[in-house]
């Protein structure tokens, strides 16, 4: 089950980044890279739960966006 969420996962952000018609900004891609390890990491310490999954993606995602922010103002 573990298995087939984070295929899920991959999948998902394998098609929201080919979607880009330009260059992905530092933001953009932080927050796709934050999501993917979040959502992973909170399936792996929850046991695959789901809520644990969302939870994690969204933090990850908030996380990732705030560092690809700092990012771009370098």
């Amino acid at each position: 089950m573990l298995r087939t969420k984070l295929s899920f996962v991959l999948l998902l952000s394998a098609f929201a980044l080919s979607g880009c018609n330009s260059n992905p900004s530092k933001q953009d891609i932080g927050t796709v890279s934050g999501s993917v390890v979040g959502g992973v990491v909170g399936a792996v310490i929850t046991g695959g739960s789901t809520w644990g999954t969302v939870a994690g993606a969204a933090a990850g995602g908030l996380v990732g966006n705030k560092i690809g922010k700092d990012l771009e103002k370098r």
